[in-house]
């Protein structure tokens, strides 16, 4: 894929998430409709579905035959499955649903399998971050770089906890307690998106969560890389996108964080 195609690419979905940040800024503190899909706190507004609506529309109009996953409305688009579009139009749902205004439209292509655009766009901070494989991370058009903390002593992190979390042992609190302890501290932001590409910028330093879709990390993937940050499983193999996990770091940390990870003590906590 030459790189005058992934701007092409990359403009477009700069026009999707624009337009979607607009109607998510529109409607915030003014929801009239939340809903639950299934699981306790997986929520779902009317302005996850119309901008979800308003990024397919934008990219079925100029890229009708790539194929789209998108949260709320599962597999669509053309038949060309080499181009594949991982699309959450509002990542950080329950904290837009409580008028938290940490959350992002996350807009990601991937490219016989591998994350090679990514926009991720936060309406109320107004920080558009951009990056294509080969072509740079920006914030607001301006380049990014991750951090150059060394130490894992002297890091700060972030994570999250899946909605599963009261349900399974495999919940991330142990990880989260310990790794509080051996760092300056450890953030939970409630977006996946947003951790990532704070990541990015060098306002963290690593991240790692469980739990995970495709839509909460291809647009991220590909903007931290491009920062100059590593992107792994847990074990620093490579990532499967469908495994749910990720780790994510500026590299310098890469390798403590990852044995940390493995090494937790495990904790049993209930509630």
């Amino acid at each position: 894929m030459n790189q005058q195609q992934l701007q092409i690419f990359l403009d477009i979905a700069t026009e999707a998430a624009l337009d979607a940040g607009s109607i998510l800024k529109g409607k915030f503190r003014k929801l009239k409709n939340i809903q639950e899909k299934g699981r306790p706190g997986d929520l779902v507004t009317e302005a996850d579905k119309q901008a979800e609506s308003v990024v397919l529309k934008v990219l079925k109009r100029h890229l009708p035959e790539h194929q789209i996953l998108a949260e709320e409305s599962g597999v669509v688009g053309g038949k060309n499955d080499q181009y594949l579009w991982a699309i959450d139009p509002l990542d950080g749902t329950t904290n837009y649903a409580h008028g938290y205004p940490i959350f992002a439209v996350s807009i990601g292509l991937m490219i016989e399998g591998i994350p090679q655009v990514g926009v991720v766009y936060n309406p109320i901070r107004d920080e558009l971050f951009r990056a294509a494989k080969g072509l740079g991370a920006t914030c607001n058009r301006l380049p990014i770089q991750v951090s150059q903390t060394q130490k894992l002593s002297q890091s700060i992190l972030v994570t999250g906890f899946a909605y599963d979390r009261q349900e399974t042992k495999d919940n991330n609190y142990s990880e989260f307690c310990y790794l509080t302890h051996l760092t300056q501290g450890v953030r939970r932001s409630g977006s996946a998106s947003v951790d990532l590409t704070d990541v990015a910028c060098g306002r963290l330093d690593g991240y790692w969560e469980r739990g995970l879709s495709p839509w909460d990390i291809t647009a991220g993937i590909v903007i931290l890389e491009e920062a100059g940050g590593v992107v792994t499983a847990y074990d620093r193999s490579p990532l499967d996108i469908n495994s749910g996990r990720i780790l994510a770091t500026n590299g310098q940390i890469h390798q403590s964080l990852s044995q940390t990870l493995q090494n937790t003590p495990s904790k049993e906590i209930f509630f």
